[in-house]
Order: structure tokens, then sequence, then C-alpha cells
């Protein structure tokens, strides 16, 4: 056998994740592979060389698409490589590849990451193994309904391929209880008494933000290669509603005094958030899981040696307090495990009927009530646990499969140039119901809801980039921001109003939205101020501010009516050169904006719509067109 056909017998699995999803589906494309003895290569795309893609032969690739079709962080270094011109017909002649693509087919661009890479990878002359899967959160069963059906396909097709792939056929499987002896992580149990913890006594935010880093750093998920390190702590200084009393939906508004005089951040910017977990949620954990909260454990992958260092505190090896660990990295009381969970939990279950459950759940025949018991009902990991006591998990498969701790996003509210070393958020803490009349509310709302100022707490933060980028106080902006997705235009009116008392600035048409005046009609006094007596928003300067109130009349009335209302204003701004930009919901509004925008540019300009479309694609990729949207 020569060295070609021995690399056939390999699968390298890329994924591009933003949430957590992809991943979930690369690992299990890469489980049922390696049960039917073909050995896998797993890695995040942002870890692999692109320029080595021609040498490989077999590629799988899990992709999900993000925001309005955007590609996953992970991915856009990737994707600008294979975008550049001088790549020819041929460049990737000889890879064999195949596409799983997650998305929602409730947004316009659906899927589109996964379709754009399989024709840009056929372009470049590589061949595809199977037709791309598109795995869809509409489905009963989640993208799981498609993936199945997809790899049944992919492996008769590499068998067919190659018998190579699988020396024993497609139908032999290792048996699950050889795998189930081996995770993937390895934990290490030190003596206390021999353990020099440098964070024990010292409350220094230098050394919690290196605890926050070490800690976050031992976890086998590297939280998709993210800077583990803080860039800041901030400590909340105000903390009020901005919806009336007792009404359905609570808005907060949050101002933070950032603890760091070298941070600075622009209009537009997102800060993350890193929450914390509920103490009694953290404690009945442990004790559920027989955990001792005072040990001290590092966590390593298996299969690597762990040596206790004895001098750099950075060393992400160094032991840490196992209630410490579960604390920053584990979360256990809001997010869903995943199916994988469920399939190694049936191994420990000792009850005969919780097994049988679970054999049932792990099945293609329970898939969908599974996705209904858990996805669709939100179940946390301690849940999921109380409804199966007789179930002991290793401490090790606990650290691998329970999801991650993330960090949450907002959009900043403010502008630094009007509130030096402060950070402001509008946060929405409106609970929802699952489908068996449960209430849930996120994890970092809820938390950030009951702090009081006054009590001083420390809190982790991260500033990135989001899609809306600083605008010159040159340009000229139309903004679409219904519900908190006025959020950020808070901070470039702030921003342009301190500009506009040292130079000359361009106009800003604002359009908002919301229920009701009187009940959920965010910042008002300050939307209203600057759209008075010379403000940024008056029409005196050129700008406007208009807001729909949806249901306070019989017929709804959108930011879509306000905008066809203004449409001649609209075009003018947009012939002088204005930039559009766009936040809020990442359900229908952005798409039903854009539409909205279509009409707009057709009946001023005197085009067919079709014309329009192009005319606003081309607006997009000129960089005058940003949409920033969330669910």
């Amino acid at each position: 056998m020569n060295g070609r056909e021995k690399q056939k017998q390999k699968l390298l699995i890329l994924y591009a994740s933003q949430t957590g999803n992809a991943l979930d589906a690369a690992e299990r494309i890469a489980r049922e592979a390696e049960r039917r003895g073909c050995p896998v290569t797993l890695l995040s795309i942002d870890c692999f060389n692109v320029g080595s893609l021609p040498y490989e032969e077999n590629v799988i690739f899990v992709v999900s698409t993000t925001g309005q079709g955007d590609t996953p962080d992970s991915m856009k270094a990737f994707w600008k490589f294979l975008l550049q011109r001088n790549l020819n017909q041929r460049w990737l002649e000889g890879v064999h590849y195949a596409v799983f693509g997650l998305g929602d087919s409730g947004y316009q661009k659906y899927n589109f990451v996964a379709k754009k890479l399989d024709k840009r990878l056929l372009d470049l002359g590589a061949v595809a193994i199977v037709e791309r899967g598109l795995g869809d959160d509409q489905h009963p069963s989640g993208y799981e309904g498609a993936l199945d059906p997809w790899m049944s396909s992919l492996w008769n097709t590499l068998s067919k391929m190659n018998p190579k792939f699988f020396p024993n056929g497609i139908d032999f499987l290792i048996p699950d209880a050889q795998l189930i002896d081996s995770p993937k992580v390895q934990i290490t149990y030190h003596d206390v008494d021999k353990v020099h913890s440098h964070f024990s006594t010292d409350s220094d935010l230098k050394c919690i933000e290196m605890q926050i880093e070490r800690v976050r750093s031992m976890h086998p998920g590297k939280f998709s290669r993210d800077k583990n390190r803080p860039d800041c702590f901030l400590r909340m200084v105000e903390n009020h509603s901005l919806t009336r009393a007792g009404y359905e939906k609570n808005v907060l508004h949050i101002e933070f005094e950032v603890l760091s005089s070298a941070i600075e951040y622009e209009v537009g910017d997102i800060v993350e958030v890193l929450p914390s977990q509920s103490p009694i949620a953290i404690d009945t954990f442990i004790q559920r899981c027989n955990l001792n909260p005072e040990s001290f454990i590092t966590v390593h992958p298996r299969g690597v040696e762990n040596h206790l260092p004895n001098a750099n505190i950075n060393d992400s090896k160094i032991p840490i307090k196992l209630k410490t660990f579960v604390e920053l990295t584990m979360d256990v009381a809001s997010a869903s495990p995943r199916r994988y969970f469920f399939e190694v939990m049936r191994f420990f279950a000792t009850a005969e009927h919780e097994k049988e459950r679970l054999q049932y759940f792990a099945s293609p025949e329970g898939r969908d009530d599974l996705y209904q018991y858990n996805q669709r009902e939100r179940r946390t990991v301690l849940e999921v646990l109380e409804d199966f006591p007789s179930v002991q998990m290793p401490f090790e498969w606990l650290v691998q499969l329970v999801p991650p701790l993330k960090k949450r996003a907002y959009s900043i509210s403010s502008s630094q140039l009007a509130h030096p070393n402060q950070l402001h958020l509008t946060v929405n803490v409106t609970p929802w119901t699952t489908p068996f009349k449960r209430k849930r509310t996120g994890l970092c709302s809820k938390w950030l809801t009951g702090l009081d100022p006054q009590q001083g707490v420390i809190i982790p933060a991260w500033f990135i980039k989001g899609s809306l980028p600083a605008p010159p106080p040159s340009l000229p902006l139309i903004l679409i921001g219904p519900g908190t997705g006025c959020a950020p235009f808070r901070g470039f009116v702030e921003e342009r109003a301190i500009q506009s008392r040292s130079g000359s600035i361009a106009p800003i048409l604002f359009f908002f939205g919301c229920w009701n005046e009187d009940n959920d009609f965010l910042y008002r006094d300050f939307w209203l101020s600057h759209s008075r007596n010379g403000g940024v928003l008056s029409e005196e300067k050129g700008g406007g501010f208009y807001a729909a109130f949806s249901r306070d009349q019989p017929q709804k009335v959108y930011v879509q009516h306000k905008m066809r209302e203004n449409s001649r204003r609209i075009w003018n701004l947009l012939c002088e050169g204005a930039s559009i930009y766009v936040a809020g919901s990442s359900t229908k509004m952005p798409s039903d904006v854009f539409s909205c925008f279509e009409e707009i540019v057709s009946k001023e300009n005197g085009v067919p719509r079709e014309s329009a479309v192009r005319w606003l694609r081309a607006l997009e990729r000129a960089g005058r067109y940003h949409v920033e949207a969330w669910s």
C-alpha cells in the first residue's frame, strides 16, 4: 500500500461554529466515523492552515451561518483566503470534500455559508463526495433531522470510493463500552497541603484576572480560542428600568464604571460579559455529582502528561479549586446538554427504567422526542441530572460534556466621549415560556437584574468589534433600531452631539419602534431632546426621529411604515452618501427592512425592483449597509 492510499483512510473534519452547534455536529460525525474504524482529525477551521488544503485527500466541512448570512468569526480568515483571485480552477484538484451546514430556514439567508462554501470548493476544482447537507433549526429534530440521513449517505459513498476507510464495513461498530472508557480529558487531583494557591487570600484585580485566564484556559473546549484574560473589569453604578413598572417587558438601563484607565471602545462596539452562576445551582450540581468542592485539580487532554509547575503562576496547569473550575467554565443551570450527553449517561444509569429511557433517547427512533424534551424545553444540565437520579457520571465526562460557560455579548449603548471611564448597556430581561409552560430567563440578564450597585460586584468583560463600524462625523446616517436595537444608536447620537460642539456634522435619520408609547418607549426623553432645538436628530440639522408604536392602534405600525412615509428624505440622504445601520431582532426585522429599502429605491429612483436590489447589494459591498441582529 503506498502513502497516498494510507492517507485516504483518514478523514479531516473542519468546523466553523459560533454558538457550539457546528462543533457538536462535527464531533458527532467524528465519533460515528471512529466507531466504524476510520481515523479522524477534528479541527476548528481557524486552527487549520488553509494553504495546505490542496494536499488533503478527504475533508468534511461543518459550518454554521450566523447573523444575516455571515460566516462564523473562526471562518473569516479561511474564507478570505479562498476568495483570492489568484487561486485557479485546478487549485483543489484531487481533493474530495463534503459540506454540512447549520442554519434556520426562518431567516432570509438560510444556510448561506454552507451554500457559498460548497460552490467555491467546486469552482476551485474539488469534488463533492455527497450533496451538501443542510441542517435546519425549524425541523422537529433540529439540525439532526438532516444530519442522520446525510451521514448515512456519506459513509456509503466513502466506502464505495475506498473500502479502506471502513476496513470491516460501514455496519461494523466498535462497541460503545470500549469507547466509554476513554473520555477526552484527564483530571489530576492534588494534595491540598502541597498546593500553594496564589489567589486564596488576595482579591486584587490582577490576581482575579489571572485566575479567570488560567481556569478558562484549562477547560478542554478552549472557548473557540477566545482570549481568556479579561480586557477589564466593570462595576455597576446605576441600574434602572426603561419600561413601565408591571409591564410584561422589562428592559434595563445599566451603567458601569470601567476599572481600567487603558481601555478604549468606539460606538458600535460590543462588550462581552462573563456571568456569575447561581451559588445554589453550583452547590446543588456539586452535591448531585458527589464532588468535593474544596479539592484542587488540573484538567488536561488525555494522554498528555501533567507536571505541576513550580514557578509560573500564568501557567494554566497550576491546580485550581474544583468549585472555582465549575463556576467559571461549566454552564450547569442555563444551557441545554447535547445529544452525546444522553448517549454517555445511559452507561452510568443503574435504574433499569432510566437506562431504557436514555437508550431510547439515544436511538434514531427517539431523536424527535429527545429534541422536544431537551432543546425545545431548554432543559439545563442540572435538571437533566435530577430527572435521572441513578446516573453518576465521572467528573471527566462531565467536564467534557457539560456545555462551556459562555460570555454574553451586548451592544454598548454609550459613547466614551460623552461618558469617560463609563460603559452603558441596554438589557432585556423579559422571561419566556417553554412549550411545557415553564418560565425561563437568560442567565446573564437575570444575574445583572439582581445586582445592587451598592454591592460593588466586579464583572469581567471583553471588548470586540461588531458589525456596526463607528462612523465619522461627516457621514450621513440612516439608523433603524426597533426595541433594544436602539442601544448602539444611543451611543451614535451621544457621540455626534459632542462632535457638533467643535465642528460640522452630517445629518441622522433614526427610525425607532416599540409596542406602546406609554409602556416601552426606550430612552424616550433622550431621543426627543435630540430631535428638538437644533439637536442632532432635529429637522433643522437635516435629521429626523420617527417612532412607530405597533400596538397603540388597531392596525399594526412598524418602522417600515415610517420609512415609507419618509421615502423621499431617505432617498435624498442616500444620494448624499449616507450609510445605513440596522440593529435589533434577527427574526423577520432585518429582511423586512431590506425589502422596504428595495421599495424606496425602486420608487424614488424610478427603477425596477430587481435593479433596486442590485443597487442595495452594491451598497453592502461598499460598506454602507450594516446589520447587527440577535435572537
